[in-house]
Parts: structure tokens; C-alpha cells; sequence
């Protein structure tokens, strides 16, 4: 178990005084089994009014709405969590899907819904032929396959930091050899469900003081990665821009169906054309 301190603050700038719009907050880690949240508060300047929900998923979302206008925004989250995931887990697999291919229960299936369900097009079958080449024989193990399939992400594909909003689809992720962790993740999560996997795409931080693991600059940073459902052991993290398997070393913000649905902060401003200046985002996760 260690103890880990997780400080996030992104800064907007302005050429003006804007009027600022409700912005949409993803910044609270997910407690659970393995992570106990101690602490967590959002502050912001200028001030702001917080209202708290959760989604879908079940992750915290937090609506900041403002009562001024402002030339700069800083949104600052400070979390204080333990850490409780072994670096090498041991997964009780049920007996039923230890060998691929096998049938999800009937209300596994029911509630995994559009998890299990491709979110990108493949009309070609590049993803799909892909995907099905870690496939060995006619009955393979689960966990192997979903490792091999994992590793096989990144040699196929070389980590590259963007710093450009958005996600590559699968398939230009594939062509062009490249990407972010995003990125990676995205194939990923797609690639299982191609091979009828349930899979969620996680966002949060990466915690490597070392500094060792791709991805990470300083000793921790915002990363992606995936979980896949296999009943009995449940979600089973996998990290393919680090070849990892388990969260010894993630801490989880938000699980989605989609990349999209797990950005950190979003929000809108009124101002005149070439207000926005830019804007900045710093991590750090320490023990």
C-alpha cells in the first residue's frame, strides 16, 4: 500500500475579459477495492459554484458555473488517496471462460450493452483481421489472448506524445504507427470488442517515480488504458502503451464507453474571435 498525492491544475488564458460558460469537471479518482480517496477538493479562480453527480459510469462529475467575467482560468485538484493494486495480480477466471472463444451469461451480456459493441467503423477489416492473428487455435487461453493483444498494441504502434485535442480511430492508429496513450488505448479497448470482449476505456494518472514508464514525464502524469470483463475475475486492467497488466501503478478518474466521454475538463467561453491565448496543464503525483 503507498500513499499518493495527485496534483492537477490546468490554466486558460485569455487576450481578454471573456464571459466564461458552465465547465464539466472529471477529476475525482474513483474509489474502489484497490484505491481509497482521503481527501479531494477542486478549487478555482475566479471562484466558482460546484455541483456534484455522477454519470452513467459512476464517475464524480463536478459543473463549475461562474458569476464573472475573467482574463485567466486555473482550475486546481488536489487528491490524497492509498493505493492498494499488486504489481503482479492473480486473476480468479471463472472456469467457463478460461479458454476463448466462450458466451458471456445472458445478463452479463444484457448489461455490458454497447461496451461489447465496436464504436468505430471497420468496413474494410483491418481491425477485425488485426485483431483475430493473436487468436492461436481453435481454443485459446483468455488471459493470454487479451496479453498477447495487448503487447501486440504497442509493437505494432510507437507511443508518441500529442498534444493535439481528439483520438485517431483504430485503423489510422494501425496505418500511420503511432500514437498517444489515448491513442493505444482506443485500439485496444476496439480490438477486444472486436473479438466479442466487453471493454471500457479508463482515464487518470500514471504514477512512476522512477520515470520509467511510457507515457509518464516527471514522476506521474494523465494517462489512458482499458478494461476488459472476464467473468469471475471481472475488469482486468490493461495497459498496452506500457505492456502492463493490473493498476499497481494507475490511479482511475473515469471509465466510459468511449475516449470522449472522459476528458478531464471541458467548458465554453463567450469572447470576441482570437480571445483564447492558450492553455497549460501540469501533473504531478508524488508519495
Amino acid at each position: 500500500m503507498i500513499m499518493l498525492k495527485v496534483l492537477h491544475t490546468t490554466t486558460y488564458r485569455f487576450n481578454e475579459h471573456v464571459h466564461l460558460l458552465p465547465h464539466r469537471l472529471m477529476l475525482r479518482p474513483r474509489e474502489s477495492r484497490e484505491l481509497r480517496l482521503i481527501s479531494s477538493n477542486v478549487t478555482m479562480a475566479p471562484h466558482a459554484a460546484l455541483t456534484w453527480a455522477h454519470d452513467v459510469f459512476g464517475n464524480a462529475i463536478a459543473t463549475a458555473t461562474f458569476q464573472m467575467t475573467a482574463s485567466n482560468l486555473v482550475i486546481a485538484s488536489v487528491a490524497e488517496l492509498q493505493l492498494d493494486a499488486v504489481a503482479w495480480p492473480v486473476f480468479d477466471i471463472a472456469v467457463s471462460a478460461m479458454s476463448y472463444p466462450f458466451r458471456y451469461s445472458d445478463d452479463d451480456w444484457t448489461d455490458l450493452g454497447a461496451l461489447a459493441l465496436p464504436q468505430y467503423s471497420d468496413t474494410a477489416g483491418v481491425l477485425r483481421n488485426w485483431a483475430q492473428m493473436f487468436i492461436r487455435g481453435g481454443r485459446t487461453d483468455t488471459l493470454s489472448l487479451l496479453k498477447d493483444l495487448s503487447v501486440g498494441v504497442s509493437e505494432a504502434v510507437r507511443y508518441q506524445s500529442r498534444e493535439d485535442e481528439g483520438t485517431q480511430t483504430p485503423v489510422e492508429t494501425l496505418n500511420r504507427g503511432w500514437g498517444s496513450c489515448r491513442d493505444l488505448a482506443v485500439l485496444f479497448t476496439e480490438a477486444a470488442r472486436m473479438l466479442g470482449f466487453g471493454a471500457r476505456i479508463v482515464s487518470g494518472y500514471l504514477y512512476s517515480p522512477e520515470q520509467q514508464s511510457v507515457g509518464s514525464s516527471d514522476a506521474g502524469s494523465t494517462h489512458a488504458w482499458a478494461e476488459v470483463f472476464v467473468p469471475g475475475a471481472g475488469w482486468i486492467t490493461f495497459d498496452p502503451t506500457n505492456r502492463s497488466l493490473g493498476g499497481f501503478n494507475l490511479i482511475p478518474v473515469a471509465v466510459a464507453r468511449d475516449i470522449r466521454q472522459t476528458i478531464p475538463v471541458s467548458g465554453s467561453f463567450v469572447g470576441s474571435i482570437g480571445a483564447f491565448a492558450g492553455m497549460s496543464v501540469e501533473v504531478l503525483v508524488t508519495s
